[in-house]
C-alpha cells in the first residue's frame, strides 16, 4: 500500500471514529440518574391512587396516597407525630453508635488478630444467628421495656454488619501493599493508618449501610413492646383502633428515613472515598 493510500485510510479511520463519537450518546448526570430511580416508585403510587379512587382497593384495607398524606398533616400539627419521630430517631442513632463502636473494635481486632479470631468469631457468628424476636423476651427480663431494651436491641443488630465488614476488609488488604509499606519504612501505626485503614474503608462503609438498615428493623422489634411514644407504638396504637391510614403512614416513614439513611452513607462513601476509582464523582 502507498503512503497515498495509507494517509487516506487513516483519514478514514479518523473520520469514521469522530462520527461514533458524535452519535454516541452523552453518560446521563446525577440529577438525571436520580429522577430515573424515583420513576419506579412514583409510578406505584400513582397507580395505587386510580384504583383507590375507582374503588378497586377498599379503604379499610388500604387507604389512598392523598388519604395517607391527609393523616400525616393533621397528625403533625395536632398530634405527636413529630415527637413520635424524633424518640424513634434518637434510639436509633443512640443504639448505632453504641453498635457501630462495638462492632468496629471487634471486627479490628479480629481482622488483625488470627488468635482473637479463634477466640472471638464462633460466638459473634452464634449470636448473629439469633433472631431479634427469639432474644426479645430475655432482653426484657434483664432490661424491662423502657429505652435500655430499646437501644439494646438495635446496638445488638447494627454490630453484626460492622463486625463482619470491618473484618472481611481488613483480611482483603492487599499483602503485597503491606510489604510496599514496610519496604517504605513505615511503622506499624503507618501501616495501620495509611494502608490497611483505607484499604479496609470500602467494605466498612458497606457494613455502615447494612447496619442502617437493620437499625429499624431492631427498632420496629423493639417498640411493638412496652412502648410509650416512638413510630412502632404509634403503629400499634392505630392497630388496636383499625387505623389503617396510620399504620401505612408509619411503613412510609420508616421506608423513607431508610432512603434518608442510604443517601448519607452514599455521602460518605464519596467523600471518604474520593481517592477510589469506584467511588470518587462517579456514584
Amino acid at each position: 500500500m502507498s503512503n497515498i493510500e495509507q494517509t487516506l485510510a487513516a483519514t478514514k479511520f479518523d473520520q469514521a471514529q469522530t462520527a461514533a463519537s458524535q452519535h454516541t450518546p452523552a453518560p446521563l448526570g446525577r440529577r438525571s440518574l436520580l429522577a430515573i430511580s424515583w420513576l419506579a416508585p412514583a409510578a406505584i403510587v400513582i397507580i395505587w391512587e386510580l384504583l383507590a379512587r375507582a374503588g378497586w382497593i377498599s379503604p379499610q384495607v388500604l387507604p389512598a396516597p392523598t388519604k395517607v398524606v391527609a393523616t400525616a398533616v393533621k397528625l403533625a400539627t395536632t398530634d405527636n407525630l413529630l415527637n413520635d419521630l424524633g424518640v424513634s430517631l434518637l434510639r436509633a442513632a443512640s443504639g448505632f453508635v453504641v453498635g457501630a463502636s462495638i462492632g468496629f473494635a471487634l471486627g479490628t481486632l479480629v481482622g488483625f488478630s488470627r488468635i482473637a479470631k479463634a477466640a472471638i468469631d464462633r460466638s459473634v457468628q452464634m449470636i448473629r444467628a439469633i433472631p431479634f424476636l427469639a432474644v426479645l423476651p430475655l432482653v426484657i427480663v434483664w432490661l424491662g421495656v423502657g429505652e435500655a431494651e430499646k437501644i439494646f436491641l438495635v446496638a445488638l443488630g447494627v454490630t453484626f454488619p460492622i463486625y463482619i465488614n470491618t473484618t472481611l476488609g481488613i483480611r482483603q488488604i492487599d499483602p503485597k501493599l503491606i510489604e510496599l509499606g514496610r519496604v517504605q519504612g513505615l511503622s506499624r501505626l503507618g501501616l495501620i493508618r495509611r494502608i490497611i485503614l483505607p484499604g479496609a474503608l470500602p467494605s466498612i462503609l458497606t457494613g455502615v449501610r447494612y447496619a442502617l438498615a437493620t437499625a429499624w428493623l431492631a427498632l420496629v422489634v423493639a417498640e411493638t413492646i412496652g412502648a410509650q411514644s416512638g413510630i412502632g407504638f404509634l403503629a400499634m396504637d392505630a392497630r388496636e383502633f383499625l387505623r389503617t391510614d396510620v399504620i401505612v403512614l408509619t411503613i412510609v416513614i420508616y421506608a423513607l428515613i431508610g432512603v434518608a439513611a442510604d443517601a448519607i452513607a452514599r455521602w460518605l462513601e464519596r467523600r471518604l472515598l474520593a481517592w477510589h476509582p469506584n467511588y470518587g464523582g462517579g456514584r
